[in-house]
């Protein structure tokens, strides 16, 4: 699985429970979005630090 499908995965998750929070004011869908968002978080750091990693070594 690509980085990229990886976070569209995640924000695959998100999305319903955003919607959930939001318009229906369910607080465990908010906490499982908090959730969510910290691993879209923690994906996106390793997604940064692979890319810098790649541009120092010269894979790119």
């Amino acid at each position: 699985m690509s980085r990229y499908d990886e976070m569209n995965e995640l924000l695959d998750q998100l999305e319903p429970d955003i919607n959930k929070f939001y318009e229906k004011g369910n607080k465990a869908a908010g906490t499982r979005a908090r959730k969510t968002l910290q691993a879209m978080k923690k994906k996106a750091q390793e997604i940064r630090m692979e890319i810098q990693e790649w541009k120092n070594t010269g894979k790119v």
